[in-house]
């Protein structure tokens, strides 16, 4: 796939299941070690040579905006001279080469909705679209390699989830084991990573002035109807952020050094 695809986040969402530690940001900017779970994800993409990102922007917008307008200043040290028209000059930090366009999709906007707002966005013949909520070791360029081939207008990438109750097998009434510990679905589910063709942004959107399309009930069930639905099986390492359990969970890992989904330096 063209190293210049677009990889579109959805980074709408008010994190209200996760208000201990979103009250005040949008939930694409509760952090993981310190850094937003949008800068994870963006940086797993970039670890597979996708670099231009669109941002699908509602609730809080302005806090991620000025994340990134603010990105160098956070992580290097500069000098400021304040009688030179308040010139910066920058001593080190890493600069990142991602191209974000940021694009206001509205406060109460649906996903599917979010995402045909932004097809003046989308200018080559594929797009990568994810949510802003979570991570893994999905392997993008095997996504995409796939996606291509299978000629389908969309694939999704269908994970494993972790069970968040204790696992029991059981013989007519007498339990043969029990697992205290999460232990993982047999069945797949929705992990996001998607990748499109461009068409999909057209057809199975709804139309201009509709906010109430969302991606996974008539685009997605209708795109899997007319057999142009693939799948990308994910059977390794992946977790939504949903719930504050979930972000002590994926914070641990990271302290730990443990945090799977890191394949950057």
């Amino acid at each position: 796939m063209d190293p210049q695809t677009p990889v579109v986040i959805l980074c709408g969402g008010k994190g209200t299941r996760i208000r201990e530690a979103s009250e005040s940001l949008p939930k694409a900017m509760v952090e993981i070690g310190g850094r937003p779970i949008v800068w994870h994800i963006m940086k797993t993409y970039r670890e597979h040579g996708f670099r231009r990102f669109v941002l699908c922007l509602g609730y809080k917008s302005w806090a991620i905006k000025e994340y990134f307008l603010d990105y160098r200043a956070r992580s290097a040290d500069f000098t400021l001279s304040m009688s030179d028209r308040h010139r910066i000059d920058f001593h080190n930090g890493v600069d990142e080469d991602w191209e974000i366009t940021f694009a206001e999709t509205g406060l109460e906007t649906a996903t599917g909705s979010r995402v045909r707002r932004i097809a003046p966005y989308v200018d080559t013949e594929h797009f990568f679209l994810t949510y802003g909520d979570g991570v893994g070791t999905v392997d993008i360029t095997a996504l995409a390699k796939e996606h291509e081939q299978s000629g389908k207008t969309g694939t999704v990438t269908g994970v494993h989830p972790t069970s968040k109750f204790g696992e029991m097998q059981v013989d007519g009434d007498r339990v043969v084991e029990f697992n205290e510990k999460p232990t993982q679905v047999t069945g797949f589910v929705s992990g996001g990573f998607f990748a499109f063709r461009r068409e999909f942004l057209d057809t199975y959107l709804g139309g201009p002035g509709d906010d109430d399309v969302w991606l996974e009930h008539e685009p997605l069930q209708r795109l899997a109807r007319d057999g142009r639905l693939n799948v990308h099986r994910h059977e390794d390492f992946w977790s939504a952020m949903d719930t504050f359990k979930d972000y002590e969970h994926l914070n641990k890992l990271w302290a730990r050094g443990e945090a799977p989904w890191r394949i950057w330096e």
